[in-house]
């Protein structure tokens, strides 16, 4: 019997969400350690991410906001309303990893905020595709628009509105941290710590905003979740761009840590892999060209940046 209806795919393999979780735990751990070693406001950036990740998810269930999930070994919550903690954890070590990135690229905040944004929605693009389809998540298709939509709504059965959040959640936490920590208390490291659960306030705050008032308003004149999900995607381009062209090289560029590699390297693997061993590529010809197209992408976006990172400035300069 088919977990969901309008779902061709049966459940996922027995070994699959232990394995899924038990991967997510170590790169949490291998982050904080990093973090550990780095300091207070470091520790703390990442924790609050691990709480921004799971009250986002426990607001979006609890409020019937389309999906709801597999059962994974820790779930927090009551059922059917409960949230795995592994996923808090990988919103954690996703903006975690993308921020050490834009910390050591020298470019302005708003550019570093849009950079994260986009490393952080190149995993997302080939995570999501398959872990619907693995059941780790589902999408409430069929009670908003038919049962024939749940493969094929939106981005091969995730809605763009999924997409667009993700964008914002990024942007907003890794600006208002910024903006924080810039603040002349910030020498404190009482305000260190505190400085993430600020952000995820002021977080909660513009992505309500932006979700719904901002939306509804937009929704009068025909702009859709895909409209607004377009044009973030590329007014952050356009940010990220601007913000790499007025870089400087410096003189002894940084070496990015392993964690940087190691978690987006993990999700693109791992989820790529499912995509083709669990068959999902038969499903569709376009959707394996983008699965491909976006795992492709990530390779290439972490090469260049490491290249950037690697160009040093001539010493006559």
């Amino acid at each position: 019997m088919r977990p969901f209806a309008g779902m061709p795919y049966g459940p996922a393999p027995g070994f699959c969400f232990p394995l899924t979780e038990l991967c997510m735990y170590v790169l949490f751990t291998l982050c904080c350690v990093h973090a550990w070693k780095r300091g207070a406001g470091s520790v703390a950036y990442l924790l609050g991410g691990l709480g921004f990740g799971l009250l986002l998810e426990y607001v979006n269930v609890a409020t019937s906001a389309g999906y709801v999930y597999g059962k994974f070994w820790a779930m927090l919550g009551v059922p059917p309303n409960d949230i795995p903690l592994c996923i808090g954890m990988g919103w954690a070590v996703i903006m975690y990893t993308a921020r050490l990135i834009t910390d050591v690229l020298g470019v302005p905040l708003w550019a570093a905020a849009a950079i994260d944004s986009l490393l952080a929605i190149n995993i997302d693009l080939s995570m999501d595709v398959v872990a619907y389809r693995l059941h780790m998540w589902h999408w409430d298709w069929e009670n908003r628009a038919g049962v024939e939509f749940s493969l094929t709504g939106g981005w091969f059965g995730i809605p763009y509105g999924n997409f667009y959040g993700w964008l914002l959640v990024v942007f907003f936490y890794s600006t208002f941290a910024r903006l924080l920590e810039r603040t002349p208390l910030a020498k404190h490291t009482a305000w260190r710590i505190l400085t993430p659960l600020l952000s995820i306030l002021l977080s909660q705050v513009a992505l309500y905003i932006s979700l719904f008032p901002l939306s509804d308003w937009l929704r009068i004149f025909g702009v859709t979740s895909t409209h607004r999900f377009i044009a973030v995607l590329v007014l952050f381009a356009g940010i990220a761009i601007i913000g790499l062209r007025k870089r400087k090289p410096s003189l002894s560029p940084p070496a990015l840590p392993l964690v940087t590699w190691l978690v987006p390297g993990w999700f693109h693997v791992y989820f790529i892999s499912w995509f083709f061993g669990a068959g999902f590529y038969l499903e569709n010809g376009w959707m394996t060209f983008w699965s491909v197209a976006n795992f492709l992408a990530g390779i290439v976006i972490h090469w260049q940046l490491h290249r950037i990172l690697t160009k040093r400035r001539p010493a006559s300069a």
